[in-house]
């Protein structure tokens, strides 16, 4: 599987989790889990799109709170 393939794969999950949010929303839901799940969705796909040392320098220091905003 190619590092394109996996990120499509991982795009169409996050956009499945996306309704799911959306319909809990409507009913007033609760949708912890769901928000946690694309959270780590949204980290793999930064994760595989950097590029060289620096990139995945920064990639590792956004799971620490205090660099989360870089």
């Amino acid at each position: 599987m190619t590092r394109e393939q996996y990120i499509k794969i991982i795009e169409r999950e996050l956009h499945n989790i996306n309704k799911k949010i959306d319909i809990k929303i409507l009913q007033g839901m609760d949708y912890r889990r769901e928000a946690n799940e694309h959270k780590q969705l949204l980290h793999k796909i930064r994760q595989h799109r950097r590029k060289g040392f620096l990139g995945r320098l920064l990639n590792s220091l956004t799971k620490f709170p205090q660099f989360s905003n870089i």
